[in-house]
């Protein structure tokens, strides 16, 4: 009989409530009948409910580290309650009885790797088939939009930014909603952020949100320039398909994982950690990201993954979590980018991360504060780039000066450890640590950014990496 964590349940349910209610269910015993397969790849479970007839749920592992729910009850969550509960009976070492695996799930396996098949065949005779057609009507239709935001930021800056209020609003949000017809939603997003940043202006006046204003105004200047380019180019040699540009996705436009592994943007067999976790609300977008910070084991890479859940989807989309094992991962895809590029794969196993793991991560940390930074400027210095970049520093002593934290290399460079603006913060959560030994030689995972006020880089810190374990400062 398998053996399945409770971390692994966390994983695969959709929110926490499906957790918390599906172990209720088990340890209340509303299951009446268990089974599994001779071959331990098939769960199914007959459980009380609230309907007139018991639930039937089951759990197929025939693919090890993707598994697939079923259940007979109403619900739209994806596993439901029924099944995570199914999860814990199997967690709790419940006795199943061996049973066949029903003729409908064979058959629903085999169209399944029938159809893994043909994906197969499809990727190993290359790129699928492009409609040229539609793909250049597209292109067209986006160089349109482009030319429309064009026309209203020169009439923006003409009129100054201070008097984007009342009436005036109102025309840049119907700008806002053409953007969508035009295939614009990145640029789309920029003007919503500018609305807000505006709309805040008027009610009070402070001067950091006209300051963001501006900042939002550059980034989408750059962006229309670089894009009308990009696509004018991309006519002009006849050379539609896909390829690695961020500018794809600054428009708006939509990774599979297929296009991005068809690119080569993948890695076999990797190993990855997760050492930091935050939740954001982002007002313009009107979606909750789940964001985790991730390093890979191997090389010391620190990449992001961005789990989107729109308030009008929010119960329907999963929520991730913050994982605590080593996550080895069969395929992993990376989204373009040079540095803390976003990732994500299909499936995934996990195990408690090990010493060896933990010491090997310390081996690629930064060492030197100057050359560091350097880097980091030289990075964000693309206007299209964000403020920050989230990378592991190996410290010799992180203490305070006055009231402010201080982190110094072994060369005895000093830096500032301050919160971002907007960021839940952790800077004070360094006080509460009991462990003294925690700031003399250790690894910081921690995002170096810009204080555009101080004209600074300083450091905001997610966590510390020990030999040992992993001390979160957000979680």
């Amino acid at each position: 009989m398998r053996e399945i964590s409770e971390q692994t349940i966390t994983l695969l349910a959709p929110n926490a409530n499906a957790v918390n209610n599906g172990r209720k269910i088990s340890l209340k015993g509303g299951f009446v009948k268990r089974f599994r397969s001779e071959d331990d790849t098939f769960y199914m479970g007959e459980c009380s409910g609230s309907g007139k007839s018991n639930y039937i749920t089951s759990a197929d592992f025939v693919e090890e580290q993707n598994p697939v729910f079923r259940c007979s009850c109403p619900s739209r969550q994806f596993p439901c309650k029924h099944s995570v509960a199914l999860l814990f009976e199997i967690n709790q070492g419940r006795e199943f009885e061996l049973f066949e695996i029903p003729e409908d799930i064979i058959k629903k396996r085999q169209k399944k790797e029938a159809r893994a098949a043909k994906s197969a065949v499809e990727k190993k005779e290359g790129k699928p088939k492009i409609n040229k057609a539609a793909r250049t009507k597209k292109i067209k239709k986006q160089l349109e939009g482009l030319k429309l935001t064009e026309d209203m930021m020169k009439n923006l800056l003409q009129a100054g930014l201070g008097t984007m209020g009342g009436s005036s609003i109102k025309t840049y949000r119907d700008l806002a909603k053409q953007l969508g017809d035009y295939y614009l939603a990145g640029p789309q997003l920029y003007v919503n952020r500018l609305i807000l940043e505006m709309e805040e202006f008027q009610k009070d006046g402070e001067s950091s949100h006209y300051r963001e204003a501006t900042h939002i105004l550059t980034q989408l200047r750059a962006i229309v320039k670089k894009a009308d380019a990009y696509l004018r180019e991309k006519l002009e040699k006849e050379e539609i398909g896909d390829d690695d540009n961020i500018l794809y996705e600054e428009l708006g436009g939509i990774w599979k994982l297929d296009q991005l592994q068809a690119l080569g943007l993948k890695k076999e067999n990797a190993c990855l950690l997760q050492l930091s976790f935050q939740i954001f609300y982002d007002k313009a977008r009107k979606e909750f990201i789940d964001i985790g910070w991730w390093a890979d084991v191997e090389t010391g890479e620190v990449s992001v993954t961005r789990n989107y859940r729109p308030i009008k989807a929010i119960q329907y989309v999963k929520q991730e979590d913050t994982v605590f094992e080593t996550a080895s991962i069969p395929v992993l895809t990376y989204y373009p980018g040079e540095v803390n590029r976003r990732i994500r794969w299909d499936s995934a196993s996990y195990h408690p991360a090990t010493c060896a793991e933990l010491e090997w991560l310390a081996t690629h940390a930064q060492t030197n504060l100057p050359t560091t930074v350097k880097t980091i400027k030289n990075h964000i210095k693309n206007t299209l780039s964000d403020n920050f970049v989230v990378l592991l520093f190996a410290f010799a002593q992180i203490g305070t000066i006055g009231d402010a934290y201080v982190m110094r290399d072994k060369e005895g460079n000093t830096i500032l450890l301050k919160d971002m603006p907007g960021m839940e913060e952790s800077v004070y959560r360094l006080s509460m640590l009991t462990e003294s030994s925690l700031l003399v030689g250790q690894v910081l995972l921690g995002a170096f950014f810009y204080e555009e006020t101080e004209h600074r880089i300083s450091v905001q810190p997610y966590s510390i990496v020990t030999g040992e374990k992993v001390v979160r400062l957000l979680y």
